[in-house]
């Protein structure tokens, strides 16, 4: 994913690349390919770059461990400077680059932007019931006939203040 910038004249320029997953050494669990859209807007002394990435991911749901496809999006927005001196204080989100830079390679923030956009819990949708602890049976699919357990009275007070909050 590399945008040549050495002829570029002043002005805003769009860009889309479509790579396999693999391409960019994004494995499992990514799937298929990473659509990229940026926008590009280049000054005099320095370039502005928009991305926003598209990729599908497979996952194991945390609650009821169901195998689901999801997108996940993500966006970024880097600023390069231009500089005849290269300073060591790039910043997440400004670079500084020689004025005879002829390309920028998107490659590594794509990679590093869409593992971020990973969630940390995965759930095949938002009102997942899980397991039964008992059973094991999906609960999105079936309800189970188990008894439930009756509370240790220990942890009655914390049932309470529970009921309470909601």
């Amino acid at each position: 994913m590399i945008i040549k910038i050495s002829n570029l004249s002043n002005g805003e320029y769009y860009y889309t690349f479509d790579k396999k997953a693999e391409d960019i050494n994004l494995l499992d669990p990514f799937v298929g390919n990473i659509l990229v859209e940026a926008k590009l807007q280049k000054s005099q002394r320095q370039i502005i770059l928009n991305a926003d990435i598209k990729a599908n991911v497979n996952f194991e749901c945390d609650r009821c461990s169901e195998n689901f496809e999801q997108e996940l999006t993500n966006d970024y927005k880097i600023v390069y400077y231009f500089s005849s001196e290269i300073k060591d204080e790039d910043q997440i989100d400004i670079k500084y680059i020689s004025i005879n830079t002829d390309k920028i390679d998107l490659t590594n923030d794509v990679r590093d932007y869409i593992q971020l956009a990973i969630p940390m819990k995965k759930l095949c949708k938002e009102d997942c019931k899980g397991l039964c602890v008992t059973c094991g049976k999906n609960l999105n699919n079936e309800d189970c006939k188990c008894i439930k357990e009756k509370v240790d009275p220990r942890w009655l007070p914390l049932e309470k203040l529970k009921k309470n909050i909601n």
